[in-house]
C-alpha cells in the first residue's frame, strides 16, 4: 500500500465517522512566537485546545506537514545516522474538541489499524500512563487486547503537556513489532530503545489543567490529540523496517542518484538528501527563504547540509534544485500549494546552491587540512572559522566530523563567536536600545494626533552616562514623561524636531526606544543650558513627518499590490521608511518586469485617488485575525494589536499614517533590485518627492529631444529616434571592421616576405596597425595557409590595450604549444592567455614593452625546437 493510499485512507476513514477534514497548516505557525516551525498536527489547533477559539466543528482530521529542525524539536543531527528521524514529517491526526474522549479514540485507532490497515492484532502492543485506569480498562476489557502486549508506563513518556501551566493529560501509545530479527525489548523494559518495537500512533487525553503551583484540575471538556507519523505507518504497511525504505523516500533516493551521478542507491548521503529536499521545498512554499537567522537560517543550514551530502558523492555542480519536480510528482496531488509554487522553489536553492559552492570547496580543504593531522577533536577556532569565513554552519562541520570519528570543541566555538560579537559590538557607534540603564516612568506617546505636546525631562544621558545637565555643544539623548515624537520601529525611523526649555533649545536628530515604552531623543544642545525636571515643550519635525507619513501609508498599499501582482507568497522581509522615500524589501525570487512595476503604482495610485479615510483601531490578537488583519512574517504581537486600515489594506502597524488615502499623493517606484537569495527591494516616493522625481525625469526627456532634434510631445519619437542611432552605430562598426579585415589583409601579404628560418620551421612575429581581434585571427589562417610548417605571433594595440594570438602549424603542436607561446609573450606586456594548441589567444596592458616581448620570440622558439 502506497503512502498516498494510505494518507487518503486515514482521512476517509474518520471521515465517515463524523470528521471535519482540514487541510495542512503552513510550517510556520501563525501568530505563535513559542514555536519555530509546526512540528505536530495539534499546532492549529492549539487556541481550541486552549479555549481562545471555536470552530464551527467539534471533529477534524488532518494530514499536516511538520519540521523537526530547530529550537527546542531538533531531528536534524539525527538525519542520515536512523531509520526513523526526518526534518519534514508528515503527522495525520484525529482530534475532538470537547466531543468524544477517551473510549471513541481507541476505538478508532484500533479499527483503523485493525480492520481498514489489516495490521495483525498480535503485532501490536499498547501503553498507557500507570494511573489511567480508565484507558486500561476500555484497552483490555472492551477492545480484549492480550494483557502480555499491554504495559503501563509511569514516566512522563505517556504524559503529555502543553508546558509547565495549561491542558494536559495521560497518552495511550501504539508500538508496532517489527519482528525477533531486530533487536529490542518492548516498551517499557530495559531493552525498549532498540528498534524492534516502534511507536506508530501516539493517543493525548487532555483532561486537566495544570495550575501555576503544579495542581490538576479537570477539564469542563475533555479533547483528544493524535498523531501517527506517515512515513513510520507506510513502513509497517510495506513490510519494511526504515522508514527510507517506503515508496515516498525511494522515488526521492533515486531521484538523488540521479542528479548525483551516484549508483549506490544504499548511500546514507542519498537519504539525506531524500529527506532535506522535502524540509526545504516545503519551507520556501510556505513562505520562508534562506536567511542568517531565525527560521531563515535553519532552512540555510538544511540546504548546505544537503549540499555538502551531494559533494560528498562527487557532485560538484548545483543538483539540489533539480529534485523539485520529482518532489512534485511524489508529493504534488496531496499538497497542491507545492507544484503552484515549483519554479519558485526551484529557483531559490538554485541561487543557494550557487551561492555556497563558491566557498564550499575551500571550506573542505580547510577542514580536510585540520583533520589530517589525526586529531581526536577539531578546536572551536578552525570551526568557527569554517562558520565566519566559509559559511559552514557548525552543525554542518560537526555532521562532517562524525563521520570521521571526530566530535567539536563547541565551547572553543562559542568563545570565538562570543569574541566576535564584542569586536562588532566595539566597532558599532553607540545607539540608544543598548547601554543605557533606565528605571523610571514611561514616555506617553502623543503623535497620533498632535506634533507639539508639553513635556518633562525624566533622564539625560551623555555618552551613555546618566547627568543631571547638559550644556551647549553637549550630545545627549534625553527621556521625557510626554512626547509627540515617534521612536523608530517597524521600519518607520523616528522624528527629528526640536525641544524647547526655558534656558536652552535641544535639536533633536532622531527618536529611539530605550525601552518598550521608553522614547529617547537623540540630538546635541544647540543653545543655554537643560536640566533634569525641566518642563520642554516638543515640537516634531512637521514637513519631515508628513513625509515620512505619506511614504509609511504608501508601503501598505504597496505591499498589498505586491501580493496581487505577483502572488502571496510575497512577504514583508524588512522595510526603513523615513522622509525621502520607503525601502520595501519582500520574498520574491525574480525580478519584477516593467510591466509588473507599473502594474503595482496603478494599483496604489488607483487606491490614493479614491481617498478613503484611514482608521485604526486597538483590538485584541484574536480579534485581529479574525478581522483579516496581516501579521508581518516571523513577528511578534502582545495581547493587544493597533489594526490600521489604510484603502483595502488591513495589516497590524505602530507607525504614523496619512488621515485619507489622497494626502499620499503621487505614489512612483524609483527602482527594483535584488538584495539576496529570493529577497528583491522595492524602493518608491510619493508626495512633492513624487513630483521632484517626475520633474527631473521630464528634464532629461526634454534634454534628450533637444540632443535628438525631434518633437517633445510626439510620443515614441525619443526611443524611436535612439534605435536609429543604434542602427547607425552598428553600421559604421560593421564597416569599420570590413576595413580593418581588408588592411589587416594587405599587410599579410607583405609579411610573407618577413618570417624566418628557424631549424627549418618559418617564424614569424609583427604588430599590425588598426587592427582588432577578429582581423587577427584572419590574419593568422591567411599566415598559415601561406607558410605551412610554421609558428606565428600577431599583436595590435588599441586604445592602451594588446592583443595577442598565437598560431602554430599542426605538425609542430607536439614541440611548440600555441598557450604557452603566446602566454610567454602576454606575461612580458602584463598579461595572460591559453586557448587550443595549434592557436590561443591573450591581452596585455603595457604596450612599451611589446617590440621586446615579440623580439624574445625567436630565441623561446629556437630552445624548444
Amino acid at each position: 500500500m502506497r503512502s498516498s493510499e494510505i494518507r487518503q485512507k486515514f482521512l476517509d476513514f474518520f471521515k465517515t465517522h463524523g470528521h471535519t477534514i482540514i487541510a495542512s497548516s503552513p510550517l510556520v505557525p501563525a501568530n505563535d512566537p513559542t514555536l519555530l516551525f509546526t512540528n505536530a498536527g495539534m499546532v492549529q489547533f492549539k487556541d481550541v485546545f486552549l479555549g481562545q477559539d471555536q470552530r464551527s466543528y467539534t471533529r477534524a482530521a488532518s494530514s499536516q506537514r511538520c519540521v523537526r529542525a530547530g529550537g527546542k524539536h531538533n531531528d536534524l543531527e539525527n538525519v542520515g545516522y536512523t531509520a526513523r528521524h526526518h526534518t519534514f514529517f508528515e503527522m495525520l491526526g484525529n482530534f475532538s474538541f470537547g466531543d468524544y474522549f477517551k473510549r471513541n479514540a481507541i476505538q478508532f485507532a484500533w479499527e483503523f489499524l485493525t480492520d481498514t490497515l489489516k495490521i495483525p492484532q498480535e503485532k501490536l502492543w499498547i501503553t498507557v500512563y500507570a494511573e489511567d485506569d480508565e484507558a486500561a480498562d476500555i484497552w483490555l476489557n472492551e477492545i480484549g487486547i492480550n494483557p502480555a502486549r499491554f504495559v503501563r508506563i509511569d514516566t512522563m513518556d505517556n504524559f503529555w503537556q502543553m508546558g509547565d501551566t495549561g491542558p494536559c493529560g495521560p497518552c495511550s501509545e501504539i508500538f508496532y513489532d517489527h519482528g525477533p530479527d531486530v533487536a529490542g525489548g518492548p516498551p517499557g523494559s530495559a531493552e525498549a530503545e532498540g528498534d524492534r518495537y516502534i511507536e506508530i500512533w501516539n493517543l493525548v487525553f487532555m483532561q486537566f489543567n495544570r495550575d501555576s503551583g503544579g495542581e490538576l484540575h479537570p477539564l469542563p471538556k475533555p479533547s483528544v490529540d493524535t498523531g501517527m507519523g506517515l512515513e513510520r505507518i507506510s513502513a509497517v504497511m510495506q513490510q519494511v523496517h526504515s522508514n527510507y525504505d517506503i515508496d515516498l523516500f525511494q522515488d526521492l533516493i533515486k531521484a538523488a542518484a540521479r542528479v548525483t551521478n551516484t549508483q549506490n542507491l544504499e548511500d546514507n548521503s542519498l537519504k539525506v538528501i531524500a529527506d532535506h529536499i522535502r524540509a526545504c521545498a516545503f519551507l520556501i512554499t510556505d513562505g520562508v527563504i534562506p536567511g542568517s537567522e531565525g527560521r531563515g537560517y535553519v532552512l540555510r543550514r538544511i540546504i548546505r547540509r544537503a549540499i555538502r551530502h551531494g559533494y560528498r558523492l562527487g557532485q560538484k555542480k548545483p543538483f539540489f534544485y533539480r529534485l523539485v519536480t520529482d518532489l512534485c510528482s511524489v508529493m504534488g496531488e496531496a499538497y497542491p500549494e507545492l507544484p503552484a509554487a515549483k519554479e519558485r522553489v526551484a529557483g531559490v536553492l538554485q541561487q543557494e546552491e550557487e551561492r555556497f559552492a563558491e566557498t564550499l570547496e575551500h571550506g573542505m580543504q580547510v577542514l580536510d587540512n585540520a583533520i589530517s593531522k589525526k586529531i581526536s577533536v577539531l578546536d572551536g577556532e578552525t570551526a568557527f572559522r569554517l562558520y565566519d569565513t566559509f559559511g559552514f554552519p557548525l552543525d554542518l562541520t560537526a555532521d562532517i566530523a562524525r563521520e570521521r570519528g571526530i566530535s567539536i570543541d563547541n565551547e572553543g566555538f562559542e568563545r570565538a563567536m562570543a569574541r566576535q560579537r564584542e569586536q562588532a559590538r566595539a566597532a558599532n557607534k553607540f545607539t540608544m536600545n543598548e547601554g543605557l540603564t533606565y528605571s523610571g516612568n514611561q514616555t506617553v506617546f502623543h503623535g497620533y494626533n498632535a506634533l507639539q505636546h508639553e513635556g518633562k525631562i525624566l533622564a539625560i544621558y551623555k555618552e551613555g552616562t546618566p547627568v543631571d545637565f547638559i550644556e551647549a555643544g553637549d550630545e545627549a539623548v534625553i527621556v521625557l514623561d510626554h512626547t509627540p515624537f515617534y521612536a523608530e520601529s517597524g521600519g518607520q525611523v523616528g522624528d527629528s524636531g526640536k525641544l524647547l526649555a526655558g534656558n536652552g533649545t535641544f535639536d533633536v536628530t532622531n527618536t529611539q526606544k530605550i525601552q518598550a515604552n521608553v522614547f529617547g531623543h537623540k540630538g546635541v544642545l544647540s543653545s543655554g543650558r537643560v536640566v533634569t525636571g525641566d518642563k520642554v515643550l516638543a515640537e516634531v519635525d512637521s514637513l519631515a513627518r508628513v513625509r515620512t507619513t505619506r511614504n509609511h501609508s504608501a508601503t501598505h498599499l504597496m505591499h498589498k499590490a505586491l501580493r496581487e501582482v505577483l502572488g502571496d507568497h510575497v512577504q514583508q522581509k524588512g522595510s526603513l521608511v523615513d522622509h525621502e522615500r520607503t525601502r520595501f524589501d519582500f520574498s520574491h525570487n525574480e525580478p519584477l518586469t516593467e510591466q509588473q512595476i507599473r502594474l503595482v503604482e496603478k494599483k496604489v495610485n488607483e487606491e490614493i485617488l479614491i481617498n478613503t479615510e484611514c482608521q485604526a483601531r486597538i483590538m485584541a490578537i484574536g480579534e485581529a485575525q479574525k478581522s483579516g488583519a496581516m501579521m508581518l512574517f516571523g513577528e511578534k504581537y502582545g495581547d493587544e494589536v493597533r489594526v490600521l486600515d489604510i484603502g483595502s489594506s488591513r495589516e497590524l502597524c505602530g507607525g504614523t499614517h496619512v488621515k485619507r488615502t489622497g494626502d499620499i499623493g503621487l505614489f512612483k517606484i524609483i527602482s527594483e533590485s535584488g538584495v539576496a537569495a529570493g529577497v528583491r527591494r522595492v524602493e518608491a516616493c510619493t508626495g512633492d518627492r513624487a513630483l521632484h522625481y517626475v520633474e527631473t525625469l521630464e528634464d532629461d526627456r526634454r534634454a534628450s529631444a533637444a540632443m535628438l532634434k525631434v518633437p517633445l510631445h510626439q510620443g515614441g519619437a525619443i526611443p524611436l529616434a535612439v534605435h536609429h542611432l543604434q542602427q547607425d552605430k552598428k553600421a559604421l562598426e560593421k564597416e569599420l571592421s570590413t576595413l580593418k579585415t581588408k588592411l589587416a589583409g594587405s599587410q599579410s601579404n607583405d609579411l610573407v616576405s618577413q618570417a624566418q628560418d628557424i631549424k627549418g620551421v618559418k617564424v614569424l612575429t609583427a604588430s599590425l596597425e588598426g587592427a582588432n581581434a577578429k582581423s587577427l585571427r584572419e590574419t593568422l589562417d591567411r599566415l598559415k595557409d601561406k607558410l605551412e610548417t610554421c609558428i606565428i605571433v600577431l599583436a595590435t594595440v588599441e586604445a592602451e590595450k594588446i592583443a595577442l594570438i598565437a598560431g602554430v602549424s599542426n605538425n609542430l603542436t607536439k614541440q611548440i604549444k600555441a598557450g604557452e607561446l603566446v602566454n610567454f609573450v602576454a606575461r612580458q606586456v602584463g598579461g595572460k592567455g591559453g586557448g587550443r594548441p595549434d592557436m590561443a589567444q591573450a591581452g596585455g596592458t603595457q604596450p612599451d614593452g611589446l617590440p621586446a616581448a615579440l623580439e624574445s620570440v625567436n630565441g623561446w622558439i629556437e630552445n624548444k625546437l
